[in-house]
């Protein structure tokens, strides 16, 4: 169901909200998640570090289906807080056009360019062919992965974030099943990993795809006809969605860098590092998610000029992410060992010691990365992508540069120190940028 986030108790409407996107949240880690832990627990260390280095390099195209989903979302929530339901549905159809080609692009990159990709970043002889094996099928299913994202950024902009949360939670639930059944029944291996990936996929985006475009389809336009494409409109979607494609691309190119750096470590680290980044992985997923969410309630209220709104967002926001945060890090202090064991069958000791060293390390500033990602969250509603960008990139730059340089001196202890260093500089930035925009509003009740 459509909801007007531009009415009622700010804090109230966010929450209601939200609560079905932290549900996504855990569904979409679970899919995440289940390549790593059927790898690791039913075919070997090896292929856990196969999985986890090829995941490295599929955060490139899931920056760019982010962008997408992004742009389309800010615009098509401050279209639908504005009642302007012909643009509203002009700004669907025309992500979807420009969505499809920037997919096609990239497959045929894809495909040409992640053998060379994968020796670039030092991926041992052992693992290498089935990360590329992996990286293969899961090009072939990138469609199933745009057009998903943009079904679920459209709906979450017209205030309905349960529709979502039902397609995310049964494909969850599948992949879960035929990651088990493909490689325990079909002894299929990493293969038998990355098809069940790629079918739960498919299934969730088509059957997503049908509900928004009939959802859209019993909006009524009075006045005007929604057009197929408009230029305008694209120019508006990718003025949002290029500076939030840059920046995962810019954070997946980081972490490849990242990955080329652990990869020189060995083996038994590449399993250590892929369990503990799957794991701080769903942490920043679900700010990132939540972010987005507070990014729609932004988008439909300046739509609607109402700019008093935004403030209090913000704030029952950080509140939220703070009440995730708490659990969270207690359960990476006190059980970290046993989470990084519950990826492998037979880890080796450097492995468990190597994920677990990770964790220690960057849990306790989740409580500072997850309020630069709520302050994300308004710039981006509010479209000051400059601002959003400068705060980013000086992140990333911070945890490439240091990640390098001190794992000279410090080894894996130098890599995993890079995080918090480049979160608590990038959280100050994004607070900067929101206060100078939104200090003066008044904070509504």
């Amino acid at each position: 169901m459509n909801k007007d986030l531009t009415v009622g108790k700010p804090e109230k409407v966010l929450w209601a909200f939200c609560l079905p996107l932290f549900g996504s949240i855990i569904f979409q880690q679970l899919y995440n998640i289940a390549d790593s832990l059927v790898a690791g627990k039913f075919i070997g260390e090896n292929a856990l570090a196969a999985v986890g280095n090829s995941y490295e390099i599929t955060l490139i195209f899931i920056a760019f289906a982010f962008g997408c989903n992004i742009g389309c979302s800010v615009v098509v929530s401050r279209y639908f807080g504005a009642k302007l339901y012909a643009d509203m549905k002009t700004a669907v159809h025309t992500t979807l056009i420009f969505s499809g080609a920037v997919c096609a692009v990239l497959m045929t990159l894809g495909l040409i360019f992640q053998q060379p990709l994968l020796q670039l970043i030092k991926t041992p002889e052992d693992v290498l062919a089935d990360s590329s094996l992996y990286l293969d099928i899961y090009i072939w299913g990138l469609p199933f992965v745009f057009f998903y994202n943009i079904s679920e950024g459209i709906f979450s902009a017209m205030g309905d974030s349960k529709t979502p949360f039902i397609f995310l939670a049964c494909s969850s639930l599948s992949n879960i099943a035929m990651d088990i059944l493909f490689v325990t029944a079909f002894n299929m291996g990493v293969a038998g990993v990355a098809w069940a990936t790629f079918l739960c996929q498919g299934i969730s985006c088509l059957l997503a795809l049908y509900f928004v475009l009939r959802r859209l389809a019993k909006i009524r336009i009075e006045d005007d006809r929604a057009r197929l494409f408009s230029r305008r409109i694209l120019g508006e979607i990718v003025r949002i969605a290029l500076p939030s494609t840059l920046q995962q691309s810019f954070i997946s190119v980081g972490n490849i860098v990242i990955q080329s750096v652990v990869n020189s470590f060995g083996a038994s680290v590449m399993a250590g590092y892929s369990a503990a980044i799957k794991l701080n992985n769903l942490v920043i997923t679900s700010f990132t998610t939540l972010g987005n969410g507070i990014s729609n309630y932004t988008g439909q209220n300046l739509g609607a000029d109402k700019p008093d709104r935004v403030r209090a967002g913000f704030k029952a926001g950080v509140r939220m992410v703070w009440l995730l945060c708490v659990p969270l890090v207690a359960l990476y202090l006190l059980c970290g060992e046993a989470l990084i064991r519950f990826f492998m069958n037979a880890p080796s000791v450097l492995a468990v010691e190597s994920g677990l060293q990770l964790l220690r390390v960057v849990a306790p500033f989740y409580f500072v990365v997850s309020v630069k990602l709520a302050a994300d969250g308004v710039l981006r509603g509010a479209e000051m992508m400059r601002a959003f960008m400068v705060s980013t990139l000086t992140d990333l730059v911070l945890r490439v540069a240091l990640a390098v340089f001190l794992s000279g001196g410090m080894g894996t202890l130098g890599v995993w120190s890079a995080w918090p260093i480049g979160w608590c500089v990038a959280t100050g930035l994004s607070l900067l940028f929101y206060l100078r925009k939104f200090k003066k509003q008044p904070v509504a009740a």
